[in-house]
C-alpha cells in the first residue's frame, strides 16, 4: 500500500506501477525495481506491479491470488514463497490450472531470478513474490 495525502489526511491507496520492470534486488522486507523500492510483497502482472498483502506466515489461498485470476495473458505464475520453498495448496493449483496458468513455487530469491529471465525471453509470465 502507498500512503498519500488527501482532504482527510493520509489516505491508504493500492500500490501500482504500470509496467513490467525487472526486479533489481530483494531483502530487508522488500524489493527494488525501476529505481524505486517497495516494502512488502509484490504481484508482477501483465498490467503492472502491485503491492500484495501476503507474508510468509499466512497461508497461500485462492483468495490470495484474486488479482492474478482477474488478469489475462498469463501462462506461467512463478510463486516466491519466502525464505523457504512452500508447496502451493492443491485448491490454488487447481484454480490456476482452470484458468490455464501453470504455477511453480520456489524460494523468493530463485523466483525473482526465474521471473527476470522469463520476462527477458518475452514469455507470458507473472510472479507473486513474498517479501523476505
Amino acid at each position: 500500500m502507498i500512503f498519500g495525502f488527501g482532504d482527510k489526511g493520509i489516505v491508504k491507496r493500492d500500490a501500482h506501477f504500470p509496467g513490467r520492470p525487472v526486479i533489481d534486488s530483494y531483502g530487508n522486507g522488500g524489493f527494488r525495481f525501476a529505481d524505486m523500492s517497495h516494502k512488502g510483497s509484490l504481484l508482477l502482472l501483465p498490467s503492472g506491479v502491485y503491492g500484495w498483502d501476503q507474508t510468509e506466515e499466512e497461508p497461500l489461498t485462492v483468495r490470495s491470488f484474486e488479482r492474478v485470476f482477474a488478469e489475462t495473458g498469463i501462462e506461467f505464475l512463478i510463486v516466491g514463497t519466502g525464505q523457504q520453498l512452500r508447496l502451493i495448496d492443491p485448491a490454488v493449483r487447481a484454480a490456476l490450472k482452470e484458468k490455464g496458468i501453470a504455477s511453480d513455487p520456489m524460494g523468493t530469491g530463485a523466483a525473482l531470478r526465474t521471473y527476470n529471465i522469463m520476462l527477458a525471453e518475452e514469455r507470458p509470465v507473472a510472479a507473486a513474490l513474498i517479501a523476505v
